[in-house]
């Protein structure tokens, strides 16, 4: 684990503002031995609100996601982060995306009966598609998307077309 990861995980606040302010850490970086979670992930998973908007202030992206495709709001939302999901509502961070199985944050505190939470995500999720389509009508640039998941994304999808293919390939009799 990097030392912000761990700062943040620690609840080093300290810490974390003193990497931050000196510029010795990464704030969007990804850590590969814990499922490419960034520091906010880990923040937000916690449910640490000040944390997450001091990393919010510093950089870090609310859209980057882990293996899994989860964002810092899917953590959230799984560990049932009410303050967490409304400050990342109110900064306008994707709520709607959705993970490497189809499921959007608000599924996913379905799953684990956050019950405030899956009623604030339905609410929350249906007035971030409004501000997105006024921002796009506006030419509001949002920074909604990671780039590096996405390009992923697409290579386990063609590779699994490929091997669909020769799947049928191999079936057909001759």
């Amino acid at each position: 684990m990097f030392e912000l990861h761990q700062a943040v995980a620690s609840e080093n606040y300290d810490l974390v503002l003193e990497l931050l302010q000196c510029n010795k850490c990464n704030v969007n970086e990804k850590d590969f031995k814990w499922d490419c979670r960034t520091p906010l992930h880990w923040a937000a998973a916690r449910g640490q609100t000040e944390m997450v908007r001091i990393l919010i202030e510093h950089g870090a992206r609310p859209c980057l996601r882990n293996n899994s495709g989860w964002t810092p709001a899917h953590f959230a939302a799984e560990s049932g982060r009410l303050e967490v999901l409304h400050l990342l509502h109110s900064l306008h961070a994707p709520l709607h995306k959705e993970d490497c199985c189809g499921d959007k944050p608000v599924r996913i505190a379905e799953i684990y009966g956050h019950k405030e939470c899956v009623n604030f995500l339905k609410i929350a999720e249906a007035e971030s598609m409004e501000y997105r389509k006024m921002a796009k009508e506006k030419g509001i640039k949002l920074d909604d998307t990671d780039e590096e998941w996405e390009e992923q994304k697409k290579e386990v999808e063609q590779n699994q077309r490929k091997q669909d293919q020769k799947d049928d390939t191999a079936s057909v009799p001759k």
